[in-house]
């Protein structure tokens, strides 16, 4: 078991910036491992498929979607679990390392099923390293700070979604240099694979770089106080099954609600726009990339931003407010007539800011709702439950894109309507702002 930090001041300002760092690596890394598959989705369909692909395509990436939701919930609770109950750090470890290798796994895949199982596994990890990081976060910086840094956790993803789209551009603009090196030090059938059809195989392999970070988080993050003290009054272990008993079942139900809306919002609609994109630049190069920058961008902004108007004001009214000018933007996005240039580059930066402000949100709210021997369980549970109503309606999402002629826009104008429904279940959940974490 990992050891408590020293309680000298020093050790404690050092133990703050060493648990944000790697909650923050890990979440930008699971962000670039969540933004590899809209850029390489299709040429890698393209090639799995064959002479089928484009009639199955909406169906087969509803699919990898749904399973990758799925993945990430059960990760969630299953790695929560296990961070209430053997630490933070270590469980963390273990999930970092479980997206890293099995999303790098998915550079070997043959058929569009090999994807789907890979992507559920890899996810995972996703969802447990949110958990994680989030509660170790939480729980060793200072009540103060609490705001700020559910603000930098919230945009950590949207660092990688933009570092793996810039990753993207930079191996198109030097892919001659790369393919004259792999040639080099592979065999050619091996170079060639790696490189075919926008060097898809490539980025998947990349993505298994991360795994590296368990060494950082296993040397050098310390354990929280606040779990070591907490496992020392309660001496039974986390069970998930304390979510659905007394007031926090009602805590647990709000708090799912509240994630899926916004992960629906996220995975049914906003994540087509690079897609769309591509569509409307009739195939472009760079015009997924493109669109994915600027996405990322409005998303690092708007994710810390929420989680300080969330403080400014107060929890309730940040949500209802994020959900009426979210679903106001989408309205516009999706439904006014748009061509690629300007305008669709600055709509996109928009909803693509604030759909993501509520990951800046969700990890300044959620751990408020759940006790410490039970904030890793209960905010994985809830924010990742939602994922499994999102998959759902990604399933929905590929069946509209296929029955609306991949028309991408109409599709995602149906899906982002979720919004409206969050501006009214967001006033049954309770108002924390102010109030300790509970113990």
């Amino acid at each position: 078991m990992s050891a408590a930090p020293s309680s000298t001041p020093t050790a404690l300002n050092r133990a703050k910036w060493l648990a944000l760092t790697a909650a923050f690596l890990g979440w930008m890394f699971d962000g670039l491992e969540m933004g590899l598959f809209p850029l390489v989705a299709r040429p890698a369909m393209m090639e799995l498929m064959g002479p089928d692909a484009m009639s199955n395509f909406g169906t087969w990436m509803s699919i990898i979607i749904a399973m990758f939701l799925v993945g990430a919930a059960l990760g969630g609770v299953l790695f929560g679990w296990l961070g209430d109950k053997i630490g933070r750090t270590r469980a963390m470890v273990w999930s970092v390392l479980a997206y890293s290798l099995f999303s790098g796994l998915c550079a070997f895949a043959t058929e569009p099923w090999h994807i789907a199982g890979l992507r559920f596994l890899a996810a995972l990890g996703m969802g447990g390293e949110w958990a994680l990081g989030v509660a170790l976060v939480m729980e060793i910086w200072p009540g103060k700070s609490r705001p700020l840094m559910a603000g930098v956790i919230g945009a950590a993803a949207n660092v990688g979604f933009l570092t793996v789209a810039l990753m993207s551009l930079a191996l198109t603009s030097i892919i001659a240099s790369v393919g004259v090196f792999l040639h080099a030090v592979l065999p050619a059938s091996a170079a060639d694979a790696l490189l075919a059809n926008g060097s898809w195989r490539m980025l998947f392999l990349l993505g298994a770089l991360p795994a590296f970070l368990t060494l950082f988080i296993r040397i050098f993050v310390p354990e929280s106080e606040k779990w070591h003290a907490a496992v020392e009054v309660s001496k039974i272990g986390p069970k998930v099954g304390d979510l659905f008993k007394g007031k926090l079942l009602g805590k647990t139900i709000i708090g799912s609600c509240l994630g899926a809306v916004a992960l629906l919002g996220t995975w049914g609609s906003v994540q087509w726009i690079p897609s769309w994109g591509h569509k409307l630049a009739n195939g472009a190069p760079g015009a997924r990339e493109t669109l994915q920058i600027w996405s990322a961008i409005g998303a690092i902004v708007f994710s810390i931003l929420v989680a300080l108007i969330a403080e400014k004001l107060n929890r309730r009214r940040t949500y209802f407010f994020l959900c009426l000018v979210t679903v106001i933007a989408c309205a516009i996005l999706f439904r006014v007539p748009m061509e690629y240039g300007t305008g669709l580059f600055f709509w996109t930066f928009l909803v693509g800011g604030l759909s993501a402000g509520f990951y800046g949100w969700l990890p300044l709210y959620l751990p408020e709702l759940f006790p410490t021997r039970l904030r890793a369980t209960g905010s994985g549970f809830t924010f990742n439950i939602g994922r499994v109503l999102a998959a759902g309606g990604t399933l929905g999402a590929g069946a509209l894109l296929n029955a609306f002629n991949e028309d991408y826009a109409r599709m995602c104008a149906v899906i982002s309507l979720v919004y409206v429904v969050g501006m009214v279940i967001i006033w049954f959940g309770p108002e924390t702002k102010g109030k300790a974490l509970p113990e």
